[in-house]
């Protein structure tokens, strides 16, 4: 089955103790309701840097990556039917959806 790579964009990490706990248990919600298609659940990711032929920018770029998830699915519209009720949108930001494709060397 094919793997998908959600790219978290945006959104924020919540202040305070409650809002920590609050969103760490959707986060538990979701992984849970996405069952076995959950691959890798991921992790947030730190401060970034692109780099690219004219050198190296600080601060991944104008729409930096926050963090990432892999999962299963038949299709990508269906890992993107998955995604819709990821708790990064709740947060405010975005999910972005690719497809892996395995390369044989």
């Amino acid at each position: 089955m094919p793997k998908y790579l959600y790219v978290y964009h945006g959104g924020g990490m919540p202040e305070g103790e409650a809002a920590q706990a609050e969103s760490m248990a959707r986060w538990g919600a979701w992984m849970a309701k996405t069952g076995a298609a959950l691959v890798d659940p991921g992790n947030p990711v730190g401060m970034s840097k692109t780099v690219g032929k004219d050198g190296v920018t600080d601060g991944g770029g104008a729409d930096p990556c926050m963090g990432y998830t892999i999962v299963e699915a038949e299709s990508l519209d269906a890992a993107c039917d998955m995604a819709r009720d990821n708790p990064m949108i709740a947060d405010g930001g975005r999910v972005e959806v690719a497809e892996i494709h395995v390369i044989e060397m």
